[in-house]
């Protein structure tokens, strides 16, 4: 199913960026300022087909696209560059990555703007710029060498685009990913997975992994939230199929998505593509406009974890729960059953797998992306007050 949006009624004549029809104009002339002619996008019959997300806006001039921050100027596709609205030293367990390099940081920046407008949104003060009067973050100029040396200098192995949606700031995302590949880091997006082939296409010489939100397996659920199922399915199927590391997340939203026929859904889904992906089923808290539900309770992750296992996926974590979740924070063969990584939440108390990932009892591969020197790459701790002091931690950019 295609569900191009068609953004007419050119402003003729146009040669400044569009008088913004959002809710803050201020901010829309910050963002406009910070910006540089875009590569995901094609003209067609006069306008711009843009091909960052799944919804494929045709941009006529004086236009922007659904996200607000990519737009058509005097036949230019202008987005977003040179800056972040957020930037900090993350745990790589908090995008959350279970099988990259555990243990390690991942510097992490994100831009404003989104495709969709998931009511729930955790960080909606950069996601919904331009669409909510208050959504408002500082904007910090920044060069893509300054971001990668940042991360260089804090000792990160990852460097992730995130917070935002970064398939629509994918041009920055790879400005950012070049400095940070030459400085000797991995890259990986976090994305709510609305992708299009063009994009992974684009993105694919550069990142290493991915992480991609399957918010539910309900069509009509997805549309309330701005995007469609099939979009994120084959968005899905298609990073696995070229071959980057792929996690998958499913926050569990009492009410919204969390009754047994869909969650078993969208686990059989997942092991039909690869009974190999890491699905985290992680608790849903009150925040934006969605303070009606309950927050999920650790029983319901991990009767939803037992259920991911139930149909076939090898690796199903339970997440936002520290301590309270069992094994279902662990990584465990799925051949001999060894317990190869314990955690409590972005806690890595011990790391088992040896060379190339490889299950220490019984020599089973695990896939992921493992740290060449084993055990002795991975950052672990058995005391539990250093579970805090793995918490997120703002940067001073270099």
């Amino acid at each position: 199913m295609r569900t191009d949006f068609d953004a007419s009624n050119p402003r003729p004549g146009a040669t400044t960026p569009p008088k913004p029809a959002v809710a803050n104009a201020a901010l829309a002339e910050v963002l406009d300022s910070h910006t540089a002619e875009g590569s995901l996008g094609v003209e067609e019959n006069g306008r711009i087909r843009c091909v960052a997300c799944g919804h494929r806006c045709l941009i006529a001039t004086g236009r922007r696209g659904i996200c607000k921050v990519r737009f058509n100027q005097d036949g230019h596709l202008r987005v977003p560059f040179g800056y972040v609205a957020g930037v900090q030293c993350d745990p790589v367990e908090k995008k959350p990555f279970y099988h990259v390099y555990p243990g390690s940081d991942a510097l992490t920046f994100g831009m404003m703007g989104c495709d969709f407008h998931c009511s729930y949104c955790q960080n909606w003060v950069t996601s919904q710029a331009l669409r909510d009067g208050a959504s408002l973050a500082p904007v910090r100029e920044v060069s893509a060498h300054q971001l990668a040396a940042t991360g260089r200098r804090l000792g990160a192995r990852l460097v992730a685009s995130s917070y935002n949606e970064p398939l629509i700031t994918a041009e920055w995302a790879v400005a950012v990913f070049r400095e940070a590949k030459q400085m000797g880091m991995a890259c990986a997006f976090v994305s709510n997975g609305n992708a299009t082939a063009e994009a992974l296409d684009f993105l694919k010489p550069w990142i290493v992994a991915c992480k991609i939100d399957l918010k539910s397996f309900d069509d009509r659920r997805y549309r309330s939230l701005g995007g469609t199922l099939e979009h994120v399915t084959n968005a899905i199927r298609m990073v696995h199929e070229r071959g980057l590391w792929l996690e998958v997340v499913t926050l569990l939203v009492p009410g919204f998505n969390d009754c047994p026929e869909e969650i078993r859904a969208a686990a059989r889904f997942l092991a039909s593509v690869s009974p190999d992906i890491p699905w985290h089923v992680t608790a849903f808290h009150q925040d934006y406009r969605m303070t009606a539900p309950p927050n999920t309770a650790a029983l319901q992750l991990v009767r939803a974890a037992e259920i991911g296992a139930e149909e076939g996926l090898r690796f199903v974590y339970a997440g936002n729960a520290p301590g309270r979740a069992g094994a279902w924070e662990n990584t465990y063969c799925p051949n001999c059953h060894e317990k190869l990584i314990d955690r409590i939440g972005f806690l890595v108390r011990e790391y088992k797998l040896g060379l190339e990932g490889k299950c220490p009892k019984c020599l089973t591969s695990i896939p992921g992306v493992w740290p060449a020197d084993g055990p002795a790459g991975v950052r672990m701790s058995q005391d539990p007050g250093d579970y805090y002091a793995r918490l997120p931690r703002g940067v001073k950019l270099s």
